[in-house]
């Protein structure tokens, strides 16, 4: 089969296709024809050993998600049959309850190997069907990105309507985090530095908007949307740069999810402020399969289509990673098998 590996040594440039022999399924393992795949910005991180000794170890399978058909199962599997399209999980191994260390071990591309093969191999408990109105390419998209944004709203907090909620960006978890709290009636408030993007965010269902190049002082802008109250869930994807201003327009007794540290990973806000204020600040990492299930019952109730903003070919996994790189993006960049 085909696949693309970082081998040899770490670094982009050893990033590269390869061939390795088709796996066969053992007992309560499910074989997988791989769809569709999609990025997520942790893939910009592994091949340069992003994550230290947690990265993994050489030759390495890139992508933590992905979609598939069942080829073949193994003897005793029962959660899945040939022919139906599921999604991997991206953490392998954790299938219900908190996180525990044995159960956040085992993440697809990195530190085992991930979606960016023809086939793949797995037990019948890290994968989940997926509803037959997605395409290949929307259904590559939700291991990650849409369980990291429903974790957040759905699970470590109960959205009540008409909550208010800050989004931070057009990305991938952005995007499901805006159509998840309006599933819940929240109110939505999205921040962006492209008013094309605020424009298009705003078809999604985003009730204001804030453009942040133009108005870098934006938890200040924030105050008429909320009547100075603050928002009861802020979706914080920034980390060292746009911490401070959270905590300036989260409200008294609110919520900051920690899902990114795009502008750095040093904390610098004023902590005074999370005492005052009484904040629950938590860091989200991904969810466990019962959620995944969940989200997509949800999901296929109220027809949540995920946006895809760019479709590659296989062979173009560079060039992808590039435009996610460049952040020209809206919605989730994908790779076509």
């Amino acid at each position: 089969m085909k696949v693309f590996q970082i081998q040899d040594d770490w670094g982009m440039e050893h990033l590269q296709l390869a061939t390795r022999p088709d796996p066969k399924p053992g007992p309560g393992q499910v074989l997988l024809r791989m769809k569709a795949a999609s990025l997520n910005y942790r893939d910009l991180l592994v091949p340069n050993r992003g994550y230290g000794a947690h990265t993994g170890t050489l030759p390495l399978i890139p992508l933590s998600d992905g979609v598939g058909e069942v080829l073949e199962v193994g003897a005793g599997v029962t959660r899945v049959k040939a022919g139906e399209r599921v999604c991997p999980c991206f953490t392998q191994g954790w299938v219900s309850g908190p996180p525990q260390p044995d159960r956040a071990a085992h993440n697809l591309g990195g530190p085992i190997d991930g979606t960016m093969a023809e086939l793949m191999c797995l037990p019948e408990g890290g994968v989940v069907r997926v509803p037959d109105y997605l395409s290949d390419e929307q259904a590559a998209t939700l291991p990650c990105a849409a369980l990291t944004a429903w974790s957040a709203l759905m699970v470590q907090d109960h959205l009540a309507p008409g909550a208010k909620v800050l989004v931070q960006g057009t990305g991938g978890v952005a995007l499901f985090a805006l159509q998840f709290a309006k599933l819940a009636g929240a109110h939505v408030t999205v921040i962006s530095s492209s008013d094309q993007k605020i424009e298009r965010a705003k078809k999604l269902g985003a009730d204001a908007a804030i453009n942040y190049r133009t108005t870098p002082e934006w938890a200040k802008a924030t105050l008429g949307i909320t009547g100075g109250r603050g928002f009861e869930h802020v979706l914080e994807l920034g980390g060292e740069k746009t911490l401070p201003q959270s905590l300036l327009c989260v409200a008294t007794g609110g919520t900051i999810s920690i899902i990114g540290v795009l502008s750095g990973g040093t904390m610098t806000a004023q902590l005074g402020r999370v005492v005052m204020k009484q904040v629950r600040m938590v860091g989200i990492g991904v969810g466990n399969r019962d959620g995944f299930e969940a989200m997509l019952r949800a999901m296929a109730l109220h027809r949540v289509a995920p946006v895809v903003d760019r479709v590659f070919a296989f062979a173009e996994l560079k060039e992808a990673m590039a435009h996610l790189r460049s952040g020209a993006h809206f919605g989730k960049v994908c790779i076509r098998h």
